[in-house]
């Protein structure tokens, strides 16, 4: 039954008695903002989320990476650089391109930008990572159950690409071609590309370098956008040899 009029409105309201029981139970004691701001730890932090997509991110690196770069890091600084621009924003980074002689680092350091891309917890991270005479066995007729075409817009539209050993392919008319395609389309829609290669940028000479390997077009458009870097030195390979 409800309670007369006059009762009720003289009854203090449960918030009215509950803070008489704080105030005589702390006397001195006074209510202040309550700090709930989540702390880099906690859901709702841009570095917890920025975390688990890193996780997530080298998850993918790792299972896209042979086994003997899984402990590859970049160490160049201009590699360093590419990496973090490509991760800043994937259409600022433009095409790395590190030659030099067999050996020399050139794939582990690739492979190392892909990781440090994947450590920053970039929104997106998808990556193809294969050598330049196993895409081309895979884009030939009878190479994928998909089919060629559908194999080479994906390897053109993938976020990141990493094209290992270009060089060592035999050249033809369809090598020509599908390399023409694939750079063109990425230099076009500002997506990185990652090269590296034996062969040296431009010797002139007649032995067989990167821009007559890829012809005077595709040369331009690598020269414009391109960061070049060259790796000197012995085969490290043959020197761990030896050391063991």
């Amino acid at each position: 039954m409800p309670e007369p009029e006059s009762l009720s409105e003289n009854r203090p309201s449960m918030l009215a008695r509950l803070m008489a029981g704080i105030t005589q139970h702390a006397p001195g004691e006074t209510a202040g903002p309550v700090d709930d701001t989540p702390t880099p730890d906690d859901p709702g932090h841009p570095e917890y989320h920025r975390r688990q997509r890193a996780e997530f991110a080298l998850t993918r690196w790792t299972a896209a990476v042979p086994y003997r770069y899984r402990q590859a890091t970049a160490e160049h600084p201009a590699v360093q650089a590419w990496a973090d621009r490509a991760a800043a924003d994937i259409r600022d980074a433009g095409i790395l391109v590190l030659h030099g002689n067999i050996g020399t680092g050139k794939t582990h350091q690739a492979y190392g930008a892909l990781r440090r891309i994947a450590e920053a917890g970039p929104f997106n991270f998808q990556m193809i990572a294969t050598t330049a005479p196993d895409l081309y066995g895979l884009l030939r007729p009878g190479g994928s159950e998909k089919g060629s075409e559908h194999e080479l817009k994906r390897i053109c539209k993938i976020p990141l690409l990493l094209l290992d050993d270009l060089g060592t392919e035999k050249l033809s008319e369809f090598t020509e071609e599908t390399t023409t395609r694939i750079v063109n389309y990425r230099y076009n829609e500002s997506l990185p590309l990652l090269i590296t290669t034996n062969l040296p940028i431009k010797t002139g000479t007649p032995s067989p370098d990167l821009v007559t390997r890829l012809g005077d077009r595709l040369a331009s458009r690598l020269a414009q956008t391109a960061t070049i870097i060259g790796f000197d030195g012995p085969d490290l390979r043959r020197t761990l040899r030896s050391v063991s």
